[in-house]
């Protein structure tokens, strides 16, 4: 990692599709091109909506919990940091490409896991309590930056000034690319400097597009 590298922490919960567009815009197209590096963090949409008892979204959030349990073991378990985040990252990748691309939800988590070749004990994570305050922690963390009226994905990063600042999003319904993808992230990054900037926003008028299904990492 170079000295001007760009170190930004991304909040992450595997049910969200608006959450994965941006990840993909983020990996896909702004990583290549600009000298970042993304740590993965949690948010648990289970703990932040508390979704009604038997509806579809409290089953897909209770799932991708059982998920995000998993990644906490996995980074717990790993030899240095670098290490556990890379992990993270690979388990999100597919479990990402398989709700978004596949709409695949009848999966057990060992499935992803062995597919990217990561340990399959880890599995066994995604039932134990003993990671929610991992997860806590993380999304206390982040909703501390932006607020807490807000959802997932959560970007944060520091600014010229070397204050740790975050944004909610940006919401993106699909993934941009060449020059207006960066143009997007540059813009991003120069929102980072504004003390006063708080929201820019229009009414969505088409669900996610998740694209090609991307390469397992």
């Amino acid at each position: 990692m170079s000295d001007t590298t760009t170190e930004i922490e991304f909040w992450i919960d595997p049910a969200c599709p608006f959450c994965w567009a941006t990840a993909r815009w983020v990996v896909d197209e702004v990583v290549p091109h600009r000298d970042i590096s993304v740590t993965w963090r949690s948010i648990s949409l289970l703990f932040k909506n508390d979704p009604p008892e038997g509806s579809e979204y409290r089953t897909a959030a209770e799932q991708t919990h059982g998920h995000l349990r998993v990644m906490e073991a996995m980074r717990a378990a790993a030899e240095s940091p670098e290490q556990g985040n890379h992990d993270v990252f690979k388990l999100y990748w597919e479990l990402g490409a398989r709700l978004h691309h596949d709409g695949n939800r009848d999966f057990e988590v060992a499935e992803a896991l062995e597919a990217v070749g990561l340990d399959t004990s880890f599995a066994s994570a995604a039932t134990d309590e003993q990671w929610d305050p991992a997860i806590q922690a993380a999304m206390d963390d982040g909703l501390g930056l932006v607020g807490n009226d807000v959802g997932t994905p959560i970007i944060a990063m520091k600014n010229s000034r070397g204050e740790r600042v975050g944004y909610f999003g940006p919401v993106i319904t699909k993934v941009p690319t060449g020059d207006d993808s960066l143009k997007m992230w540059d813009a991003l990054v120069a929102m980072m400097d504004v003390d006063g900037f708080f929201e820019l926003k229009k009414t969505r008028t088409e669900g996610p597009n998740p694209g090609a299904r991307p390469d397992p990492v």
